[in-house]
């Protein structure tokens, strides 16, 4: 995929230290382009035209072509990947979607992604998502449920 990714940040190799709530354990900003949405597209299926077209956009009141959705959401979650260092920790993902990310066709669009630590039980952390785009919240509930050790 052709998004420029920033380096995600924070606790480096395995989520298998001591977690507090509150904890940051990864952050990064993704910059996506007209580019990113056709690739995804052919890589998903999702041709809806509201993804790579401002006329049909516009016809039908959005503000601007949209990033797929499922897109904003997989790049979120691939933000834990450096910090958990094995995907297979990951017991359960969900979020809303509750704002659009607008894809500029010049500039672009940029999404920052913050992982904090939410929770922590039994043997499972709870990662609170921050998933913004022009200082706005993109994903409501943004969780993901790992396995700790």
């Amino acid at each position: 995929m052709s998004a420029s990714t920033g380096s995600a940040t924070g606790s480096t190799g395995s989520a298998t230290g001591a977690l507090a709530v509150g904890d940051v354990v990864a952050e990064r900003t993704v910059q996506l382009t007209r580019e990113s949405l056709v690739r995804y597209a052919g890589a998903s299926g999702d041709f809806n035209p509201i993804h790579y077209r401002d006329d049909v956009a516009a016809a039908v009141g959005l503000p601007g072509v949209l990033a797929h959705g499922m897109l904003t959401m997989g790049l979120s979650v691939e933000t834990l990947v450096p910090w958990l260092g094995d995907t297979g920790r990951i017991v359960e993902y969900g979020v809303r979607f509750t704002r659009p990310v607008v894809v500029d066709p010049e500039t672009g669009a940029e999404v920052t992604i913050v992982a904090k630590v939410g929770a922590v039980e039994e043997g499972v952390a709870r990662i609170d998502l921050t998933v913004s785009h022009g200082g706005t919240t993109v994903l409501g509930k943004a969780q993901v449920r790992i396995r700790v050790s």
